[in-house]
């Protein structure tokens, strides 16, 4: 793909990021995310890409736009899309931290066809890479990246999402000595978070989002971090699901390179201020916006601060 192309995205992202940011802490969750969903479908319109979503916002029946299976862009290469317009609905619409709209593309057939389910998950950086294990416990996992990072146990700080289901996996990385950061929702942002030093994240555990770990994959896959995934179902409905995409093993550890793989471009674009990213900051007359774009094939990583006006864009506007 193109490199160009990582840069024609960030435009997608910019106006999903911009339109949802007006509703931050009206408390209207689904405003917000249509305001984004509206604002990166139209975008895609002027990107030159034949591109098919294979992680969107739901199956045909159940979402109007964005849905799998849609194309989109204006016609160019053929690349498959997952994508979330507003990752953190629900950060958003309580005006909290980390909410992002995020896109990754690849190679055609480059990403799990993954149901919405969720996934059992673990994150880390490049300097962890190879020695993480799903099927081992937080303990063993905790010691081998604290082994890997030169650092002790005492040093690592997991993230996990901050939910009823993880009060064991929480009780065991604290008896194992490591530090911790719960969060609301946003664990794409918090997976890429791993592999920036800056943020003082090391590992990912716990289940979120299936959709949301492919997304992940990709952005680790960029960086040079490591995933392992596994479906966790919650109903028979669901694992029906997953046959009909595709998976015929429903107890398998998905590897990095099984959820993710070819030449991997992933962007996001911050809606509320995070680790990550900087949020949307309004002015009089426009807006700042901060965003991530990162290729595989070449290993960049840009940040992106950008200025828009109101008078030359109306996806700025209310």
């Amino acid at each position: 793909m193109d490199r160009n192309l990582a840069l024609e995205v960030i435009r997608v992202t910019e106006a999903a990021a911009i339109a949802s940011a007006h509703h931050m802490g009206r408390g209207d969750e689904k405003l917000a995310d249509q305001a984004a969903v509206d604002a990166m479908r139209t975008a895609f319109d002027s990107i030159a890409i034949s591109g098919t979503v294979v992680i969107g916002e739901g199956e045909r029946d159940e979402a109007p736009m964005l849905y799998i299976g849609e194309k989109v862009g204006s016609g160019g290469p053929g690349v498959d899309i997952a994508l979330d317009p507003l990752e953190g609905t629900t950060i958003l619409a309580t005006g909290r931290s980390n909410s992002i709209s995020v896109i990754a593309l690849t190679d055609k057939g480059g990403f799990l066809h993954a149901p919405d389910t969720y996934m059992d998950k673990i994150c880390c950086g490049p300097r962890a890479k190879g020695v993480i294990d799903i099927t081992k416990g937080a303990t063993w996992n905790l010691n081998e990246v604290a082994r890997a990072l030169d650092q002790p146990v005492t040093e690592i700080t997991v993230v996990i999402l901050d939910r009823p289901r993880h009060a064991e996996l929480i009780r065991e990385v604290r008896e194992a000595g490591a530090r911790i950061k719960l969060i609301g929702d946003g664990d794409v942002a918090a997976a890429v978070a791993t592999c920036r030093e800056e943020t003082g994240v090391d590992l990912l555990l716990g289940t979120g989002g299936a959709p949301e770990g492919v997304l992940a994959a990709a952005a680790l896959q960029c960086i040079g971090g490591d995933m392992q995934g596994k479906l966790a179902y919650r109903n028979e409905g669901e694992k029906e699901r997953a046959r009909k995409m595709g998976v015929t093993d429903m107890n398998k550890v998905f590897s990095i390179d099984e959820l993710a793989s070819g030449n991997c471009m992933f962007a996001a674009t911050g809606v509320t201020n995070g680790d990550l990213l900087k949020g949307v900051r309004f002015f009089r007359g426009g807006c700042y916006t901060n965003s991530i774009v990162m290729r595989r094939q070449s290993g960049t990583v840009r940040m992106i601060e950008t200025m828009h006006h109101s008078g030359k864009k109306s996806w700025i506007k209310k």
